[in-house]
């Protein structure tokens, strides 16, 4: 049986050092870019390739389209293939624990079409805490041959958002940003302070637990459709700051049973670079 949403320490555990299992560790800090790739070599679950945020994950950026944007397809494909994910394979994905990174490489994966890939519920301290194995240096991960494509129908342009903000109805913004930035009190990283008018606020903290593990699926459910409304989830766009844990809020509706949400990759950073779009404070 196929991973898609989240796979608990144990389970992984009973899969380690199978050739169809890639393991990814995705942990990273946005005030420190180089301390994951420090923490891997120190210590990772042994197999796993290493994926950082900003390389591997992320496009170039320009400065309007976001501090995080969508990878070019075919340089998507290459940094996949040598993380050693090919056809029909397991994929699991984990971070330091809260699946805020983890949870990127779900989305992207989907997006390329390949749908058996998971994230380590509580991250790689849910792994130690089990007492799993772990290893230091790098990896000889078997290179594979990645040959997914986008589904376009996966990502909501810029204009679309600018077409719900100028009235369009039928669909949802969520953000999944700390409420204190989504009222607009502070703005540590982007160009404005607020939030995409319309949209409602769904701190991806709100997910998981102290430990860092998701929250049961029926809590989750009851959660998400509380913020949700009457909209169906298959017109819900999830954005952030950067295009990052919004994922988190769509791995958290897939798990919920609440699937079809869709990604703004540019998010608040793309939105807010243009001081001629319109902004929202408060709640």
């Amino acid at each position: 049986m196929a991973w898609t949403t989240l796979v608990g320490a144990e389970a992984l555990g009973s899969r380690l050092g199978q050739p169809d299992v890639a393991i990814v560790d995705c942990r990273f800090l946005l005030n420190d870019t180089a301390w994951g790739e420090r923490e891997y070599r120190q210590a990772h679950i042994p197999g796993a390739a290493y994926a950082h945020l900003d390389r591997d994950l992320s496009g170039q950026k320009t400065g309007r389209n976001g501090r995080h944007p969508l990878p070019d397809p075919t340089a998507l494909r290459q940094v996949l293939g040598r993380l050693g994910i090919g056809p029909a394979m397991q994929v699991v994905a984990y971070d330091q624990e809260s699946a805020m990174y983890a949870s990127r490489l779900w989305w992207l994966l989907r997006w390329m079409g390949h749908q058996q890939v998971a994230v380590l519920d509580g991250g790689f301290a849910a792994w130690q805490q089990l007492g799993g194995p772990t290893r230091a240096g790098e990896e000889h991960v078997v290179p594979h041959v990645f040959d997914g494509t986008p589904d376009v129908a996966m990502v909501a342009s810029l204009e679309e958002v600018g077409e719900i903000v100028a009235g369009a109805g039928g669909r949802r913004l969520l953000d999944a940003r700390a409420p204190e930035r989504f009222r607009g009190d502070v703005e540590p990283l982007d160009a404005a302070a607020g939030h995409i008018p319309g949209a409602v606020n769904h701190f991806f903290r709100e997910n998981i637990d102290a430990d860092g593990r998701f929250r049961p699926a029926d809590t989750l459910r009851r959660q998400l459709l509380n913020r949700l409304g009457d909209t169906p989830p298959d017109r819900v766009i999830a954005y952030c700051g950067s295009g990052v844990t919004a994922c988190h809020n769509l791995l958290a509706l897939e798990h919920a049973g609440l699937p079809g949400g869709r990604l703004y990759p540019g998010s608040w950073s793309e939105w807010s670079a243009d001081q001629g779009r319109p902004i929202a404070t408060g709640d």
